[in-house]
Order: structure tokens, then sequence, then C-alpha cells
């Protein structure tokens, strides 16, 4: 894991000195301090209040290495050291949506510090959708209660000092929810850097229709210096990592979606790009267990624990392999 403070430009370890640790530049604003899981690409968020110490994980990484199915907590472990040692009071996690390509680190967080993982309300469809897909047991809850708080798009939630409003952002998911903390904003997989784009709709009950309407309409009807940072970075054309953009190069020149691109347009662009797409590497690892709040499946009789991965789902076939037609 790597780790940077949002301010600063150069990608430093962990254990290196800190550069660039400095206050928020303007009275009230949160400090936002970043890392970074090169192997899904994925970044995490630490939101801090530098008048209180009060603070929030958004997304955190929980490794997996899928070759020999082995979870580790390189990632976690890295981030409570960090919040320890700067004496952070952590009030609470909070996940975009139900992730597929990294498992949550969220219940090493709970655990640790006895905080609750929250999600938006929309939790529950997906969870309905991918009980089906992964047959899961009867018993498997589709209300959401395996997380401790669901949030309401248009609600303001208090963690500690911190003041987070919530913004339903589907299309990516039917769940995915962003999150406005005093002039940041964090998009998870609705809106990328305007570089790369904005995030795939090809999963069951994406809708490239509805991510339009959660970007146009929605994301970019805030202030065009609303900082905007993002789940994932692909550093497209090799060029170094980024994480921050804002509402206004968002609208002027994302390149799959700026504010003068027509709905028709950038759903058909969406739905073409999707159809060239590979399925997540960690796709049935991460889903099954994130939409169980990131908790591992239970252990069977004999002490371990199983993922339940489907076979050839979009394209069954018979007992010898030979696809159905």
């Amino acid at each position: 894991m790597t780790v940077k403070h949002a301010e600063t430009s150069p990608v430093t370890s962990l254990s290196a000195p800190q550069v660039g640790d400095h206050p928020a530049s303007v009275d009230g604003a949160p400090r936002i301090e970043v890392f970074y899981d090169p192997t899904t690409y994925t970044l995490t968020y630490l939101v801090s209040d530098p008048a209180s110490g009060d603070a929030i994980v958004i997304d955190p990484v929980l490794d997996y290495d899928v070759l020999g199915s082995v979870t580790s907590t390189h990632n976690v472990e890295a981030l409570e050291r960090h919040i320890r040692a700067r004496g952070l009071r952590l009030r609470g996690v909070l996940e975009t949506h139900a992730h597929a390509d990294h498992l949550s680190g969220s219940q090493y967080l709970k655990r640790r510090f006895e905080v609750p993982v929250a999600i938006g309300d929309r939790i529950t469809v997906v969870q309905e959708t991918f009980k089906g897909v992964f047959d899961l047991d009867p018993d498997f809850a589709v209300d959401g209660s395996q997380f401790d708080q669901l949030l309401h798009d248009g609600q303001t939630y208090a963690f500690g000092s911190l003041k987070v409003a919530a913004i339903a952002t589907p299309g990516h998911t039917p769940a995915c929810m962003s999150y406005l903390v005093g002039d940041a904003l964090f998009t998870g997989d609705a809106l990328f850097t305007e570089d790369y784009g904005t995030g795939r709709c090809d999963f069951p009950r994406g809708d490239a229709a509805a991510l339009y309407g959660s970007v146009h309409d929605r994301l970019y009807a805030l202030p065009p210096a609303t900082r905007v940072f993002v789940g994932h970075d692909y550093q497209p054309g090799g060029r170094a990592l980024r994480w921050e953009t804002t509402i206004g190069a968002s609208r002027d020149h994302n390149i799959q979606l700026r504010a003068d691109t027509p709905e028709a347009a950038f759903v058909a662009m969406r739905q073409a790009r999707d159809k060239t797409l590979s399925a997540p590497r960690l796709l049935f690892p991460s889903v099954q267990v994130n939409i169980d709040a990131g908790r591992l499946p239970k252990p069977h009789g004999n002490g371990l624990r199983y993922l339940r991965v489907p076979m050839n789902l979009r394209r069954p076939t018979d007992d010898d392999g030979t696809p159905r037609l």
C-alpha cells in the first residue's frame, strides 16, 4: 500500500516520512489522505476533521490472492497503523457500493475500532440479485441488515464532527452512493478522472442511462470547484497516479461524459465499450463477500471457508462443456 496526502504529488510508502502533511486549505474542509492498492487499482480514503480528529474511511481493501485463494490484511493493517499513529478517532467505514474488483476490509476496521459499516440503502437490490447468482443459503438476508447503517439519498449523516451528505449515483450498480464531505466528493466507480471516464455498467442490474443521469444531472449540478476523489485509477497511457479532479474539469473534459454529451450518445458508447471488457479478476469473490458487508463465508464443518463461483454464468453448457444453443 502507498499513502499520499491529497495536496502532495510524489507517492511515498507508508513507512517513509510523510510528505506534504499540511492542514486543510480552507476552514471547515476535511483533510484527505489517499491509500492506493496497485493490485486492484483501488483508492482508499482517510477523511478527517483537523479540528476534532474525527475520521472516516471510504472503501478499504482486504487483500486476496485469487490463485491460492488466500486473504491477507496488509492494506488494512497499514491503514490501522496510520490512524493510530495520527491519534485519529475513527467514527465509521463507508462503502460507495458492493465492489466487484476487491474484497472490502471493512470488517477488519469495524472489529479493531468498534465503528459502524455504512452503505447506500439500495444494497438490498444487489443482495437480491446475487443471492440467486450464487445460490446462497435461504437464510441469507436481502434487507441490508448485514450492514450497521443504510444511508439514504439526500440525507446528511454525522460521523463524529464530520458531516457526510449521501448522493445516490446508480448505474455502475443500483446501489452506488457518492459522498460529499465539505467541498470533497467521493464518487466510487461512478465518475473517474476526466482522462479515463466513467464506470462500466454491464454487471447485473447495471444501467448506462441511470449512470448518465447520476453523473450528468446530479454530480455535474454541484459547484465547479467541488473536488472529486475517484474510486480507482487505471493510469491510462502509463501516466502517473491520479486520484483527484474537479466537477468543472469533469464537465468540460471528461472523455466519455461532458456536460454537452447527449444521453443517447453516452449510452451507446458505454454499452459498446462494456461489450469489449473482460470480467474483473475478483468479480465473484468480491461481490459474494461484499454483499455480506465484507464478511468472509462461514466455515464449513471441516473448519474451512468456501466461496461459490458460478461457471459459464452468461453461456450455460452441458456437462462436457459444450455450449447450449
